[in-house]
């Protein structure tokens, strides 16, 4: 028999899986995770510590929705190490290979908090940032790629004439020929500046900075010294440790793309929740505003997969700082008065292709997008008192 002698904290952390099938199926589903997700090894051959504090324990099991059960799982905090990557793994490593299992939310430990510190800015840092103390801030990514480096920036340049707050790479803007990572940078950052001195706004350029390996941090680092204000980085292609160590070591802003992070969200009855997905670990992992589809648009996301997101991003999570969501994908104008509604006044609104639509430009279509929010939010303010 295998017990180990470490002497253990006693902290835990929890995970609630939502289990499909029978009642009887589902719990034994539910200890099979509690051993799978930690010693991975017949239960009857350890004893000891091991048996006692590393075998994940099986703490709450109750019906979920029809058809299904949610079990909830807590593991001792030695077994994530200080490493955001095992903690992940914990979670939900093999157990992902498993059918008819989905990770539904998380409650971190302290001890877990304190090691990840989430966002290093949050709702409050970004609003700081673009000098918007309330309201809706309103973001746009620069396309179509194939377009050189001084179209970019003279698209950007217009962008923050009229008053859009965060000007970004779309997420597939990279190191291209036809606009390289170093010469896009340079010119978006300056053009950026140009439009805030002539237009009297506050908007800053978030280059993103999504590539191999190192490359990721060391392209961040040059977007900090070029003068760049945020950053934007997909976690789906570099890792949630990846974007933990951009907060850690750059300190700037960071978006979180949700680009490769579709097939987690797509099968209702396995992989991980949307409040958990993009709410919980996107703060975990130190994004301050996290980007997802918008119900309505061209992706599949529904207004309640929305709102669990826009929850995860907000609700308690062991003291860390709440962030910005910001949802995209089929943003238009004519849709402002109803998203406002929806999302209320703590929103990033990403609006792209549709603010290059008709002849004005798009310095006038981003001031009419930004006339029309503040409109709305007029009415609002008049309909409450």
């Amino acid at each position: 028999m295998y017990g180990g002698a470490f002497e253990f904290s006693g902290e835990r952390f929890d995970a609630t899986y939502r289990l499909f099938g029978p009642k009887d199926e589902a719990l034994g589903t539910a200890k099979a995770i509690a051993v799978e997700q930690t010693i991975e090894f017949p239960l009857d051959l350890v004893d000891g510590p091991i048996a006692a504090h590393v075998v994940g324990r099986l703490t709450g099991f109750e019906e979920g929705e029809p058809g299904s059960f949610d079990a909830t799982i807590s593991y001792a905090l030695e077994s994530a190490g200080a490493e955001l990557t095992q903690f992940l793994n914990v979670l939900f490593g093999n157990s992902s290979l498993l059918p008819r299992i989905r990770l539904m939310r998380v409650r971190l430990s302290p001890g877990l908090a304190r090691r990840h510190a989430g966002p290093r800015h949050g709702r409050g840092g970004v609003r700081a940032l673009v000098g918007a103390d309330d309201g809706p801030l309103l973001a746009t990514a620069l396309k179509p790629m194939g377009l050189g480096a001084n179209a970019l920036a003279g698209m950007a340049y217009e962008l923050a004439l009229g008053g859009i707050d965060l000007i970004k790479d779309d997420h597939g803007l990279a190191d291209q020929p036809f606009a390289a990572f170093a010469e896009r940078l340079e010119k978006c950052v300056s053009a950026v500046e140009r439009g805030r001195r002539d237009g009297g706004t506050r908007a800053v350029y978030v280059p993103n900075v999504t590539a191999p390996g190192g490359e990721t941090l060391e392209r961040a680092r040059l977007a900090r010294a070029a003068g760049a204000g945020a950053l934007l980085v997909a976690p789906g292609l570099v890792g949630f440790d990846r974007m933990e160590e951009l907060a850690r070591e750059v300190g700037l802003p960071i978006i979180s793309h949700p680009a490769f992070l579709g097939g987690f969200v797509a099968g209702e009855c396995s992989g991980i929740d949307h409040y958990a997905l993009f709410g919980q670990l996107q703060r975990l992992a130190g994004a301050d505003v996290v980007v997802f589809p918008n119900y309505g648009g061209r992706f599949s996301f529904s207004q309640s997969e929305c709102r669990r997101i826009v929850r995860g991003v907000a609700d308690d999570l062991a003291g860390l700082a709440p962030i910005l969501p910001a949802p995209g994908g089929g943003m238009t104008l004519a849709r402002t008065a109803e998203l406002l509604e929806f999302y209320g006044d703590d929103v990033v609104f990403l609006i792209g292709g549709d603010l290059h639509r008709g002849a004005a430009g798009l310095a006038a279509n981003a001031r009419a997008l930004r006339d029309k929010v503040e409109e709305r939010r007029a009415g609002r303010r008049l309909s409450a008192g």
